[in-house]
């Protein structure tokens, strides 16, 4: 595979140390204690800010920092953050907390739109420490310890010059509808992970991460695992999947057996007797709902962000994933992998196609939908 299984034109930035963080109960720990260690500047951008318990301890720490003295910029997406009380925001606000509501669905807020939604997941401290993934700030990523939904999830974190190519993302949608903010340090190589950051803009790079997936999976030898929360690819990716078993190629894929989204869910299972058919291997993760949206191929290629694949994603969303190349990282994403395909289910292709003649209506209505999910 061609080193980083990217086109030519994009840049693989070295030097970064990466370290993958497992579900809330790893994530948000790290992020708290990369906030609490701010001096200049906290940039989160989030499809979902809840009010709730993450939410308010999240924004007692923000509002803090704020208050001595740090810039700290929020960017939350309205229709993800909907239920979001408006005191937990006058609340950010009233200690310096700079909030940009992204999109409004309200008609009467400035640049109110329906359609296209934020839906990265970014922080990024002292334009030094980056974090990006699935995980939403909400409890149903916090441990059921913790009064949590435990959803298993999947998020990283960045230290070293790839972090740079989060802060412009951020920046770039914070440019555009709140004014110019320029923070870019310094940053020295801190590892040996080669890391390159695709992100998707309302206009520019909408096919970047598609295009990624792609031409990963095009190059791929030995095997593909993939997790997918919501797993409505298009032709393109079905047909590339496809090709890799006529090659040879071992393609897993891990997808969710509890979804949060049904609809989505019935839509993605109308897909499994072709997929099943063309030799993909498909397995149902049970127990809390499902949310990663990460792959590892041939262990050399690997890619953890918020792109599902589905046409939401693909094009309508601003989504980030980072691609981290090289065998060591791969190592422990296949590890983590394997770790998960213990919870689940195969499905098997007689016994799909036998399942009961409803489902397989109710699949096929929700399929004829999925542009609009």
């Amino acid at each position: 595979m061609r080193r980083g299984g990217a086109s030519n034109n994009q840049s693989i930035l070295n030097g970064n140390r990466v370290t993958i963080l497992k579900d809330g109960r790893e994530t948000f720990p790290a992020m708290i204690e990369a906030i609490e260690g701010a001096i200049s500047t906290i940039n989160l951008e989030t499809y979902m800010f809840r009010s709730d318990n993450i939410g308010w301890r999240f924004g007692e720490i923000l509002a803090k920092k704020a208050s001595g003295g740090v810039e700290v910029n929020i960017i939350y997406d309205s229709i993800g953050s909907m239920d979001c009380g408006e005191d937990f925001l006058n609340f950010l606000q009233s200690y310096d907390v700079r909030l940009l509501e992204y999109n409004p669905i309200a008609p009467w807020k400035k640049g109110w739109k329906w359609v296209r939604r934020d839906h990265r997941k970014i922080l990024v401290v002292d334009g030094k420490i980056g974090f990006t993934g699935g995980i939403n700030i909400a409890d149903d990523y916090a441990d059921i310890s913790e009064r949590g939904n435990g959803w298993r999830d999947t998020h990283i974190k960045i230290e070293g010059p790839a972090v740079k190519e989060l802060q412009k993302l951020f920046l770039s949608t914070w440019k555009r509808n709140a004014g110019d903010n320029k923070y870019y340090p310094q940053l020295e190589e801190i590892g040996n992970t080669p890391v390159y950051i695709v992100g998707s803009r309302e206009i520019k790079n909408r096919k970047a991460i598609k295009r990624a997936y792609i031409h990963a999976i095009k190059n791929a030898k030995e095997r593909i695992y993939l997790t997918s929360a919501y797993f409505v690819p298009d032709r393109g990716i079905i047909r590339a999947l496809h090709n890799a078993c006529k090659r040879g190629v071992e393609v897993v894929l891990i997808l969710p057996s509890v979804s949060d989204v049904k609809s989505v869910q019935y839509a993605s299972r109308s897909l499994y007797s072709r997929l099943l058919s063309s030799g993909v291997r498909i397995y149902e993760r049970g127990g809390e709902v499902l949310h990663s949206k990460t792959a590892v191929i041939d262990s050399e290629w690997s890619t953890i962000g918020s792109y599902n694949m589905d046409h939401r994603s693909y094009l309508y969303d601003l989504e980030v994933n980072a691609i981290i190349c090289g065998r060591e990282f791969g190592e422990k994403m296949k590890a983590m992998f394997l770790d998960d395909l213990g919870n689940c289910r195969k499905i098997d292709i007689d016994e799909w196609r036998n399942r009961p003649f409803i489902k397989k209506v109710i699949e096929m209505f929700c399929f004829r939908f999925r542009h609009w999910m």
